[in-house]
């Protein structure tokens, strides 16, 4: 099966639905990209650490449900924290948006 595919300007690419149905590949599995000498990329399903990948744990909120729960200052907070910190990244790595 050979299908060809558009890599877009972030370097993302979808893997066909019917290579993904046939190799058995899952939202959220671990899959590995391996460079060979000539140029090819073997592309494998890896096992994941079962813990890593777990459903939530009763003890574990959400990410949404964590700042709906904040005061509007520690929100405010953390918006500005969060901006700063994406605005260095993208300087980092030279993203723009």
């Amino acid at each position: 099966m050979k299908i060809y595919k558009i890599l877009g300007k972030r370097g993302r690419i979808t893997i066909p639905f019917a290579i993904r149905e046939e190799l058995g590949f899952e939202p959220d599995d671990v899959i590995s990209f391996e460079l060979q000498d000539d140029g090819s990329v073997i592309i494998r399903g890896e096992p994941r650490c079962c813990s890593c990948y777990e459903e939530k744990q009763p003890n574990m909120i959400s990410l949404q449900d964590l700042l709906d729960e904040l005061p509007m200052e520690a929100k405010r907070d953390a918006l500005v924290y969060l901006s700063m910190q994406l605005a260095l990244h993208r300087g980092e790595h030279g993203e723009h948006l």
